[in-house]
This record gives C-alpha cells, sequence and structure tokens, in this order.
C-alpha cells in the first residue's frame, strides 16, 4: 500500500504519518516511511533521538551520487542529464531502521542561487517513482504542502492520498488547493483527516467547509500529543485511547478491500 499524506504545514501531517508509520510496522508490515518536506520533522515524530537524528544521510544532499547517477554536476548550468537514473538500491543504503520500520530523508535541494537544482530534482523525482511504482513495502509518504514530488506516471501508483486538516480557514483553503491539484494529476482516492478536533461544532464546520469527501478519521485535539512533541518523543507513545482508536479504524480502513498483497485492485 503507497499512501502519500499532506496538508498545510502545522496541521499534524508529520503526526499522521508517524503514527500510521510506527503502528502499521508494530503490526507486522514492511513499512517504509518516506520524509519528502524540505522542513523534515518526520524522524522525530518518530521518536529518534536529536542525537540519531543527526547521523541519519539526506539523499538530496549527496552531491557526488547524484551526479554520478544523473551525470551532471549539481553546480552547473543548461547541462544535459539523465532524467531515468538508477536509484533502486538508494532505499537500502539510506533506509534508516527504527521500531521495526526504515526510514529515508529526502531532504532539501539547493536553492536556485545556489547552482541549477535540475540534476537534484531529476535525481529525486526518479527515486519517489521507483518507491511508488516498484518496491513492495507499505510505503507512508510524509509530503510537502502540495503534491510536487508526484508526476501523473506515479500518482497512478499512490493507493490514497491524506489530506491533513484542523480547524481553521488557512487549512481548510490549502486543503481544498491540495486536492484540486491531487486530482489534476490523476490521483483518484483522496481522504481527509480531521485533526485536532476540540468539539462538535470543530467538527461541524470542517464538514460544512469540505462537504462532499471522504474523511478517513477525526482525531481529537490532544495535550498529550503537543508534550510528545516537546519532550521528543515518539508520537505513539503519547497516544490517548481514543486518539489510538481512531489511528486503528483508519489503518483497518486503509486496509478493507486490499487484496493479500496490500496493493488495490486497479
Amino acid at each position: 500500500m503507497k499512501i502519500a499524506v499532506t496538508g498545510k504545514g502545522g496541521v499534524g501531517k508529520s503526526t499522521v504519518a508517524a503514527a500510521l508509520a510506527l503502528l502499521m510496522a508494530k503490526k507486522g508490515a514492511r513499512v517504509l516511511a518516506l520524509d519528502a518536506d524540505p522542513d523534515a520533522n518526520l524522524a522525530s515524530a518518530l521518536g529518534i533521538a536529536a542525537g540519531e537524528r543527526s547521523g541519519i544521510r539526506t539523499v538530496a544532499q549527496q552531491k557526488a551520487l547524484i551526479e554520478e547517477r544523473t551525470g551532471a554536476k549539481t553546480d552547473g548550468y543548461g547541462q544535459v542529464f539523465r532524467l531515468n537514473p538508477e536509484v533502486s538500491d538508494i532505499a537500502g543504503r539510506f533506509g534508516y531502521l527504527h521500531r521495526g520500520l526504515s526510514l529515508m530523508v529526502m531532504g532539501a535541494v539547493p536553492s536556485g542561487g545556489a547552482g541549477c537544482a535540475c540534476p537534484e530534482n531529476a535525481f529525486l523525482a526518479a527515486l519517489v517513482r521507483d518507491l511508488v511504482l516498484r518496491r513492495d513495502e507499505t510505503l507512508i509518504m510524509d509530503m510537502e504542502a502540495g503534491v510536487e514530488h508526484l508526476g501523473r506516471a506515479t500518482a497512478r501508483g499512490v493507493d490514497v492520498m491524506l489530506v491533513v486538516v484542523e480547524p481553521g480557514r488557512r487549512a481548510v483553503e490549502s486543503a481544498l488547493r491540495i486536492v484540486s491539484m491531487a486530482r489534476e494529476i490523476g490521483i483518484g482516492d483522496i481522504r481527509l483527516v480531521y485533526n485536532r478536533v476540540r468539539s462538535r461544532p470543530d467538527e461541524e464546520y470542517l464538514s460544512a467547509e469540505l462537504g462532499g469527501m471522504e474523511v478517513l478519521g477525526v482525531l481529537p485535539f490532544s495535550e498529550r500529543l503537543l508534550e510528545s512533541d516537546r519532550d521528543g518523543v515518539a508520537v505513539t507513545d503519547a497516544l490517548e485511547a481514543q486518539t489510538l482508536e481512531c489511528f486503528e479504524s483508519m489503518i483497518s480502513k486503509l486496509y478493507a478491500g486490499l487484496g493479500e498483497s496490500g496493493e488495490r485492485a486497479r
């Protein structure tokens, strides 16, 4: 199963991605968690200690590797480079094992002012295609706000996109833009995750603004989850019974209708 998790920055998408990854791995699934957000926070949400996080290698910063695979310098202009570099070994080389899952951090591509970013982007795009279309793990991608890492071909390999939204105008507007973009590139199964819902009016507000879209789950506001971020512990270590039940229900719904291979019928 291939899951892309997105939403406006700060709505808790890394929390959702981390909880799903940890709980699925605990159930015995082979899980690859991919942090595809340049503002990488997934390692922290998974409970990887600060000292260990500093040793995780990010893919985008592997200058020599990217130059070797694309055939172009990462700091040059007007170059010809391979659009489909070999990337099948990258998950094995850069995966960081933690609590039964493997974490891979994409990292930020250098800005345009630092040189041409085309080889890096081509390499990362090829990597996402390989992870989505060819590998057989349960893939959970914590994405930046949008669908920039997913091209049209790759989108056909994503089983579901989860758009995390909290009660608030900016979060709702961002969710609507993301849903529109996802539909444009061909993602068929898009579901909402309501997060930090404090009351019935909060849920009613989201339903009124986002009516007609399938809601995978409604996660209550949790002080303990906020504390887990402060204390640097895994989000699943801070789940209250009600929130854990919500995540378990979400996982059951995600697996419903999937074959033994964990892939949705196409």
